[in-house]
C-alpha cells in the first residue's frame, strides 16, 4: 500500500513545482473561477428591481477585474491602476459592486507585497477610501446614517488587512534576502580567510623546509668535501665525516617528515619518524654539530634559563640555525662565529656574529634574499610573528652580525 502511494506523492510534488514556476497560470485559474461566480451575480442582480440592463456593463467590469487578478504578479503596478480606473468607471456609470470587486483586495495585497513603494501607498489610500465611496454611491436604504458609517468601517477592515498582510510579506522577504546576502558574504569571508590561512601555512612550511634543508645540506657538503680530501691520508677522519653525513641526513629526513606530516591532515601514519619542534635547549646540539663540521662556534647563555613559549623557542632556534648556515656559506674557509642567548625578564635576546668576509650586499639591503628567495626574509617573518625585532648587517670590523629580541608575550 505504501509503495503504491509513492508515485501519487511524486505526481503531487511535480504539480506543485510546476505551479510554483508558473504563478500566472494559477492566477488565471482563479480569475476564471471568479469570472464565473461574478457572471452569475451580475445576472441575478439584473433581475432585481432598479438594476435592469446592467448585464453588459457588469460583465465588462467583471472581465477587466478578472484580468487584474490573472496578471497581478506579472504586472502589479499597471494592474493596480487598471483596478482603480475600473472602480471609478463603476462609480460614474452606476455599476454596482459585484463579486468581481474582490479583485480590489487581491491587487491591494499584491502591490503591498511585491509592488513599488508608490504603488503600495496608493493602494493603501484607495483601500481606506473605497468602502466609504461605495457606501455613499450605493447607500443602504434600510440603514440609518450611523448604520451606514458602521457598514463603511466594517467594509474597510478587509482592505486594511490585505494591505497589512502584503506589507508584512514584503518585510519578511526583505529580511530573508538580507540573511541570504549576509550568509553569502560570510561564506566569501570564510573562503578568503581560509585562503590566507593556507598561504600563511605554506609560507611557514617553506621557511621550515628552507631552514632544515639549507642547514643540514650545508653541513653534509662540508663533511663530504672534508672526507674526499682526507680519504687516503686519514681514513678514520673520512669515516667519521661520513658518519656525520649519515646522521645529519637522517635528522633532516626526520624533520622533513614532521613538516610534511602537517599537509596530511586526517591521515594516520603507521610509519615514519616524527620529532618535536626544535627549542632553545637544542641550540647546544646545533652548535656542536657546526663545530664538528669545522666551523668554530663560541656559545654562551646569560641570565636564568626558563621555559619559553613554543613559538619563541622555535624562532630562536631557527634564527641561530640560519645565521650559522649563512656563516658557513658566505663567511669563507677561516670564519668563526659566536652565539649569545640572553634571558631578560620580558624577553629573549639573540646575538650571532662571525668574523668572516661577510654576506653579499643584497642579503641584508634588499630584505634578506638569498639564492632561493628566503634567508633573512624568513628570519624577519618569524620574528614578526612573535612580535620581536631583528637587526642584520655587516660588522664594522668585518664579518656579519644578527641580533634579535623576542618578547615573551605574543604581539596583539
Amino acid at each position: 500500500m505504501h509503495a503504491s502511494g509513492f508515485p501519487t506523492l511524486g505526481y503531487v510534488q511535480r504539480l506543485y513545482d510546476f505551479l510554483r514556476r508558473h504563478p500566472t497560470w494559477v492566477d488565471t485559474f482563479w480569475a476564471v473561477a471568479l469570472l464565473g461566480v461574478s457572471g452569475l451575480s451580475v445576472v441575478n442582480l439584473d433581475g432585481v428591481q432598479g438594476h435592469h440592463g446592467t448585464i453588459p456593463l457588469g460583465m465588462a467590469v467583471s472581465v477587466v477585474l478578472c484580468v487584474v487578478v490573472a496578471l497581478r504578479r506579472r504586472l502589479p503596478e499597471p494592474m493596480l491602476l487598471v483596478a482603480l480606473a475600473t472602480g471609478l468607471v463603476q462609480v460614474v456609470l452606476d455599476v454596482e459592486t459585484t463579486v468581481a470587486d474582490f479583485a480590489m483586495l487581491v491587487i491591494t495585497y499584491t502591490v503591498a507585497a511585491v509592488g513599488a513603494r508608490w504603488a503600495s501607498r496608493l493602494a493603501l489610500a484607495a483601500s481606506l477610501c473605497a468602502a466609504a465611496v461605495a457606501q455613499i454611491r450605493w447607500p443602504d436604504q434600510h440603514s440609518s446614517f450611523a448604520g451606514q458609517i458602521a457598514i463603511a468601517v466594517f467594509q474597510t477592515v478587509p482592505f486594511a488587512l490585505a494591505w497589512v498582510l502584503g506589507d508584512s510579506m514584503r518585510t519578511r522577504r526583505a529580511y530573508f534576502a538580507q540573511l541570504e546576502e549576509r550568509a553569502a558574504r560570510l561564506e566569501k569571508e570564510r573562503e578568503a580567510q581560509a585562503k590566507v590561512a593556507v598561504a600563511a601555512e605554506r609560507a611557514r612550511i617553506a621557511r621550515e623546509l628552507h631552514d632544515v634543508v639549507a642547514h643540514n645540506v650545508s653541513v653534509m657538503v662540508v663533511q663530504a668535501d672534508g672526507a674526499a680530501y682526507v680519504m687516503d691520508a686519514a681514513p678514520d677522519q673520512a669515516k667519521k665525516a661520513l658518519e656525520t653525513i649519515s646522521s645529519t641526513g637522517r635528522q633532516a629526513l626526520a624533520e622533513m617528515r614532521r613538516l610534511l606530516g602537517v599537509l596530511r591532515t586526517g591521515e594516520h601514519q603507521e610509519t615514519g619518524e616524527y620529532v618535536p619542534q626544535p627549542d632553545v635547549e637544542q641550540i647546544d646540539d646545533l652548535v656542536e654539530k657546526c663545530r664538528s663540521s669545522g666551523l668554530p662556534v663560541d656559545f654562551k647563555v646569560e641570565g636564568t634559563p626558563r621555559p619559553l613559549p613554543s613559538g619563541v623557542e622555535l624562532t630562536a632556534y631557527r634564527i641561530v640555525q640560519e645565521a650559522l648556515t649563512n656563516t658557513r656559506k658566505h663567511g669563507g674557509p677561516n670564519a668563526g662565529a659566536s652565539v649569545r642567548l640572553v634571558y631578560f625578564d620580558d624577553g629573549l635576546g639573540l646575538l650571532v656574529e662571525d668574523d668572516g668576509k661577510g654576506a653579499p650586499h643584497e642579503l641584508y639591503e634588499e630584505g634578506g634574499a638569498d639564492g632561493q628567495g628566503h634567508g633573512l626574509i624568513g628570519m624577519r617573518e618569524r620574528v614578526g610573528m612573535v612580535g620581536g625585532t631583528l637587526d642584520a648587517g655587516p660588522r664594522p670590523g668585518g664579518g656579519f652580525r644578527i641580533s634579535a629580541l623576542l618578547p615573551l608575550k605574543p604581539a596583539h
